[in-house]
């Protein structure tokens, strides 16, 4: 099963707004190279453009912008629910499946009920530890590693 890459974002400080960029670098250790948000084990945030959809819907809103989610990178064509412990080729890079991302209160302040829409099937998408670096872009192929 492979998807692709739709969207990359990242924020340039803490709980500001989200930069969405066409090309960037992941580096292990580190993450997504100039996020703010730098930790250990939650290095990279990734969310399915399907479930996404989902919430859009159950929102009635079908614009509402994938940014308001946080994560850093938006994928299609591979699910990401129960995925802990797997890894997933992102173009050149490999990123390990630490566990499910728990929408938090940020998600209700930047627009209401959009907590609670993400909450379950792993809606919320998934946070990675980065295992091989490079760059990546919009676009590259997006893959379980067997």
């Amino acid at each position: 099963m492979t998807g692709t890459l739709e969207a990359i974002f990242r924020k340039r400080v803490s709980r500001g707004p989200m930069d969405a960029l066409d090309r960037a670098e992941l580096k292990p250790g580190d993450g997504l190279v100039g996020n703010a948000d730098l930790r250990t084990r939650r290095q990279v945030t990734l969310i399915e453009a399907e479930r996404w959809e989902d919430v859009r819907a159950e929102l009635g809103e079908r614009d509402l912008d994938p940014r308001l989610r946080r994560a850093n990178l938006l994928v299609r064509g591979v699910p990401l629910a129960e995925s802990r412990g797997r890894v997933l080729r992102v173009g050149p890079t490999s990123v390990l499946i630490h566990g499910e991302t728990r929408p938090c209160r940020l998600m209700e302040d930047a627009h209401p009920g959009l907590q609670r829409a993400l909450e379950p099937d792993w809606r919320g998408g998934v946070y990675a530890e980065v295992v091989e670096g490079g760059p990546i872009a919009v676009g590259d192929r997006v893959e379980w590693e067997e």
